[in-house]
């Protein structure tokens, strides 16, 4: 199985100040795709720069040719399907059809109340993820969309020409419970996790890979459920939230071992952060650009 090695750059330098730069080395460094968050704010950073995804994406396929570009991820928290087709269909077509949008339920940050609302339950989030993605599934592939939903609603919505990708750009679905497994598996081209949260602190490796081993496997009854083949998703494992957190790029040994074992369990393609000195983040830029160059090499 053919493992792709991503990258996602974090939107917290202005433009001319290393955030064009980071993105022109990602390319340079054969990286698949480059990924970004898709947050108002973003925890330790919250109180310094950061930047739009969209923007900072429009910006990106301006200076890049090849390298697919992405979210990691958006949510409800702060989008609403309508707009967001909108601005999705324009970064495709800017891009020549390099977008993928990661997409999850959203999570209990600071997006959850920047616009003055009360954070959701894990069931409204949940029954709101659920009416979001199939309405902006629609969104990218019909010309004109109406639809009254519990919390969403189109009304005569047209999105001509749509997307150069078709039927529309792929999406990577972040999930790990029974519902949102199901719409991984239904919408989904590509699947997402960032492992078992319960497990960051005092968890170890090997209790991370079984439990994404789990997670693979749950995965693969939804799509059963509906007929699918779970191999056609690629499973993306977002890196940094395991047990594992940096060591991965401690050396190019490290991440070999880490890339092979989670290979096993079928993940097609291993997301890096871009190194951020000072930050949970940080890394030795050299070794981490040889882990761009080598790794997936490395590992046969």
């Amino acid at each position: 199985m053919n493992l792709r090695l991503s990258t996602v750059i974090l939107p917290h330098r202005r433009w001319q100040e290393g955030g064009r730069g980071a993105w022109e080395r990602a390319e340079q460094l054969g990286f698949h795709a480059g990924y970004t968050y898709d947050h108002l704010s973003w925890r330790s950073f919250r109180d310094g720069p950061w930047f739009g995804a969209v923007p900072t994406l429009t910006a990106a396929a301006g200076v890049t040719e090849r390298m697919r570009l992405g979210t990691l991820v958006t949510s409800p928290n702060f989008r609403h399907p309508v707009t967001l087709a909108k601005e999705l269909i324009s970064l495709d077509d800017l891009s020549g059809g390099r977008i993928t949008l990661g997409i999850g339920a959203g999570g209990t940050g600071f997006d959850a109340t920047a616009l003055g609302q009360e954070p959701w339950s894990p069931r409204e989030r949940a029954d709101r993820f659920g009416e979001f993605v199939p309405l902006l599934d629609r969104l990218l592939t019909e010309d004109a969309v109406s639809y009254e939903g519990n919390y969403y609603s189109a009304h005569e919505a047209r999105n001509i020409p749509g997307c150069v990708q078709r039927p529309r750009l792929p999406f990577a679905v972040a999930a790990t419970g029974p519902r949102g497994l199901r719409l991984a598996a239904r919408h989904g081209q590509a699947w997402v996790t960032t492992g078992d949260p319960q497990l960051y602190e005092t968890g170890t490796p090997e209790q991370s890979v079984r439990a994404l081993r789990g997670q693979v496997e749950r995965l693969a009854d939804a799509c059963a459920e509906l007929g699918r083949e779970v191999n056609a998703l690629d499973k993306i494992l977002l890196t940094g939230f395991t047990p594992d957190r940096a060591r991965p790029l401690e050396s190019l040994d490290a991440f070999v071992d880490f890339a092979g074992r989670h290979r096993e369990i079928g993940f097609t393609e291993i997301v890096v952060h871009w190194p951020i000195p000072d930050t949970d983040f940080a890394a030795d830029q050299k070794i981490f650009e040889q882990i761009a160059m080598e790794g997936v090499a490395q590992l046969g």
